[in-house]
């Protein structure tokens, strides 16, 4: 396990630990937990930072615990939220918990060994506790003057806090005395707007049971310019598919600033400092290859979405960008595309031949044939990748893998036709 803050470091994704965690360590395998709050149907972004932590503990020979908050998700954490959440019921918590299980099996080993990965779920313990025995027991371990203290309560003081958001850290200190005695767990991470959290969690396990527990924040992930991490013109961007595709997913990565490509690389993949160092300089070399951009983009495109969808989508953006011959793209590859850009059915007389203008006017590039026929002679619509002229004739030979069509105009405007089914 010495291993495990080193690595953790040179990534940048050490921003505070408890004393002592280095030493013990040195002692041998460690427990180590991180919770995922099941309100919404899908983690996101800022989640996978957490994610590649847990998968780092474990290549460490550490075993590492993902906590689904099935409990602590009907309450609602206010860390760094302006406002309380809406609560939502136990039948959409449990929804959301299993959607967010088969994406965190995408990094994670699970079995039964003594390093694989456990899957637990908080309201296995939380729903049914009962009320007066757990203020009896554990909150009389917390003053309040403590608890106003910690920068998730501090931070909603002036917009108010329910008592139902102000007990959520009481629970998940409980989470962690739970895991502790239950798994021997001794170590919780988190983003760093969870220090407060995880320090009332290590305290209590020392006022409870007289225990050695520790704790390890990360820096919350931001981009160069100051935006929010992971949010684009179109939203969060989500990890389950049928919320941010495959394809947006992997350009969200090949469009990072160049400032912000080195230190995601360092967080989101699990290349080596020699890789992540190569790909930066031949960057400078040659900034228009975007190589890091690519290696970026296609290593977490295939850790969240597998090596073949990755590979798929990698083919569509690189035809896109003028990269790929559009014949040497599959059916599956042009399917992505037209789920992607405008499209629409083949006309209905095009398998007898029809003029370039016809075609033309049958998309949504122009709104009427005079405009197909002006940018026609001024060469600018392509169709396939290929100029295509006033005088030009197409028919079936010119269809792609699958019976596609893709027509461009200008350089950024596309349209694809898509087989009859």
């Amino acid at each position: 396990m010495r291993s495990f803050l080193p690595e953790l470091g040179w990534r940048g994704l050490v921003v505070d630990q408890t004393p002592g965690l280095a030493e013990r360590l040195t002692r041998g395998s460690i427990t180590g937990y991180i919770g995922f709050d099941p309100t919404a149907p899908s983690l996101q972004l800022g989640n996978l930072v957490q994610v590649m932590v847990l998968a780092h503990l474990q290549r460490a020979g550490g075993k590492p615990l993902v906590l689904l908050g099935g409990g602590t998700g009907l309450i609602g954490d206010p860390s760094g939220k302006r406002g309380e959440r809406p609560l939502l019921d136990e039948s959409a918590v449990q929804e959301n918990a299993d959607r967010q299980r088969g994406q965190l099996e995408q990094f994670l080993d699970f079995g039964s060994g003594p390093h694989d990965a456990e899957m637990l779920d908080n309201a296995g313990w939380l729903t049914s506790l009962n009320l007066v025995a757990f203020l009896r027991d554990i909150g009389k371990h917390f003053t309040v003057n403590y608890m106003l203290q910690k920068e998730s309560v501090k931070g909603r003081m002036s917009a108010g806090i329910s008592y139902t958001e102000f007990s959520y850290m009481l629970l998940q200190a409980y989470d962690f005395l739970h895991l502790y005695r239950s798994r021997n767990c001794e170590l919780q991470m988190g983003g760093s707007d969870q220090w407060g959290n995880i320090t009332a969690g290590t305290e209590l396990i020392r006022r409870v049971v007289s225990g050695e527990a520790h704790g390890l924040a990360t820096p919350l992930v931001t981009t160069s310019t100051g935006a929010k991490f992971g949010k684009t013109e179109h939203g969060a961007v989500w990890l389950d598919p049928s919320m941010t595709s495959p394809y947006r997913f992997y350009q969200f990565w090949i469009n990072v600033d160049d400032r912000d490509v080195e230190s995601y690389l360092k967080v989101f993949t699990f290349l080596g400092r020699e890789e992540i160092a190569d790909a930066i300089t031949r960057h400078e070399k040659d900034p228009g290859a975007r190589l890091p951009h690519k290696r970026l983009a296609m290593e977490v495109t295939s850790g969240v979405h597998g090596a073949a969808l990755a590979e798929q989508v990698r083919d569509a953006s690189r035809i896109i960008f003028g990269e790929l011959d559009p014949r040497k793209a599959g059916d599956a590859t042009w399917r992505t595309l037209a789920a992607e850009l405008p499209n629409g059915p083949l006309p209905p007389n095009f398998e007898a031949g029809l003029p370039a203008v016809e075609l033309v006017a049958s998309s949504s590039l122009v709104k009427s044939k005079s405009e197909a026929r002006r940018l026609l002679s001024q060469r600018g619509i392509s169709l396939n990748g290929t100029t295509l002229t006033l005088e030009a004739s197409t028919g079936p030979s010119d269809l792609l893998p699958g019976g596609h069509l893709w027509l461009r105009r200008g350089k950024k405007t596309d349209f694809i036709f898509t087989p009859a089914i």
